[in-house]
């Protein structure tokens, strides 16, 4: 942590002096510091805060480079408030790592033993009925929307935002749930190969793998980037989890097959080079778009939290992190002023914005530190209770919450009724599988 805020006074320093540049390459190399720490201590790839401390401070730093007209420098009050949530967070884990644990990195190689007992085939089974029916249930709640709403999102080319009509309320939750299939096939598949058998003469492996097709195909129709990389991601989060290692092979082929994919979506969208570039506002025009539009969808998030802590004229005390209870009570549609407040934001089309944002806009820099400190605390509990995890349904669980800490730097995912949802879903598989 020394070293980290050493840096951010370094980055800070070199900002007020407009060295954009090095100021986001200081606090890039106190990111991969503290990953690193984190790795090297337990021997976990997908640690939760290393996770959350290299792509939250990582992104910070890239923002800190300013290559879009729209960036502008942060105020006082953002660096302070962006330092806080990181050291609120790591201070947290790191106290009740001291208090209570006493695991190292040759520790951590029994949460990756799968030791076959009499009721993993029946876990196996249940599994496979669970994974039949997320996928059944998603394309049941796609056909309704579709048939509700007169379009699918794929066959409407020339309708730039079709994703974001394509909404039924209460019902498109389960349309995305589909996103949980993959990681599930993956614990199936290696509990499969744990127990001694040939995937291919398993015949729950082909329905199995009919499953993820057919799941990961509804993000297609959708023209969700978004919810494919999700998909794709924490099946690779719940792979890692369980076998505690990741081939660099895999990583290469998994990346050429989602690059193609993702622009094929793009294309999709209506989403041309000229018409993103007029978005982004690049100081570069000439840069290529595929750096612009993951730089800017990382940069921009960090810029958004600096309106809001600019512009917020006063908190909301509670009511924007309570959004998923208006939404799910149905609250929201009776009394509209719990839900309506303005999003501040340096753009009107770019809307992500960080982990915190919510945070500030309820309670500023107060609850900054709070939710900090108990995302800190939560995570430490999940990455403790791993090691005893007697359900290999489990690491879904552990694999959804390491995306969020992953793309921390994207949006207020505790504020999103979607999240819970998908916790909801997941913890009620688990329960089945494991009872």
């Amino acid at each position: 942590m020394a070293v980290y805020l050493i840096c951010y006074v370094i980055s800070f320093v070199l900002a007020r002096q407009h060295v954009y540049m090095l100021s986001g390459l200081v606090l890039m190399a106190a990111a991969v510091w503290l990953y690193g720490r984190d790795y090297v201590k337990t021997g976990n790839l997908i640690h939760l805060r290393g996770l959350f401390c290299l792509f939250f401070v990582g992104g910070q730093g890239i923002s800190c480079f300013k290559l879009s007209r729209l960036q502008t420098d942060w105020c006082l009050e953002t660096w302070i408030c962006l330092a806080l949530a990181v050291a609120a967070f790591w201070v947290v884990f790191e106290v009740l790592t001291r208090m209570y644990d006493g695991w190292t990195a040759a520790d951590m190689q029994s949460v990756y033993r799968w030791f076959a007992s009499p009721e993993s085939p029946l876990q196996a089974k249940r599994l496979l009925k669970a994974m039949g029916a997320v996928t059944v249930v998603s394309y049941l709640a796609f056909f309704f929307e579709a048939f509700r709403l007169g379009f699918v999102p794929l066959f409407s080319y020339g309708v730039p935002h079709a994703y974001s009509y394509f909404h039924v309320t209460g019902v498109h939750y389960f349309t995305v749930s589909c996103v949980l299939v993959p990681s599930l096939f993956v614990v199936y598949s290696l509990m499969i190969v744990r127990r001694g058998r040939g995937l291919f003469r398993d015949g729950g492996f082909f329905l199995g793998l009919l499953f993820t097709v057919l799941a990961l195909f509804l993000p297609v129709l959708c023209v969700s980037r978004f919810q494919l990389i999700l998909a794709v991601g924490m099946a690779v989060f719940t792979y890692i989890s369980m076998i505690g290692s990741f081939r660099l092979s895999y990583g290469i082929a998994l990346f050429a097959f989602l690059i193609p994919v993702y622009l094929v979506l793009t294309v999709m969208r209506s989403h041309s080079v000229e018409y993103l570039n007029g978005i982004f506002e690049m100081k570069n025009s000439h840069m290529p778009i595929f750096i612009t539009q993951p730089y800017m969808y990382i940069a921009n998030n960090y810029d958004n939290f600096n309106c809001l802590v600019e512009e917020l004229p006063r908190h909301a005390f509670g009511l924007r992190m309570l959004f998923p209870l208006w939404a799910f009570t149905g609250l929201k549609f009776f009394v509209p002023s719990l839900v309506n407040f303005p999003l501040y934001v340096t753009k009107e089309e770019l809307t992500t914005v960080t982990l915190f944002y919510d945070a500030f806009y309820d309670f500023g820099a107060v609850g900054v530190v709070l939710f900090g400190a108990l995302l800190g605390g939560a995570c430490y509990y999940l990455v403790r209770r791993r090691r005893k995890s007697t359900c290999p349904a489990g690491h879904v669980i552990y694999a959804q919450i390491a995306m969020y800490m992953m793309l921390s730097f994207f949006t207020t995912w505790f504020s999103n009724p979607a999240t819970w949802f998908y916790l909801a879903v997941t913890v009620g598989i688990y329960v089945y599988v494991k009872s």
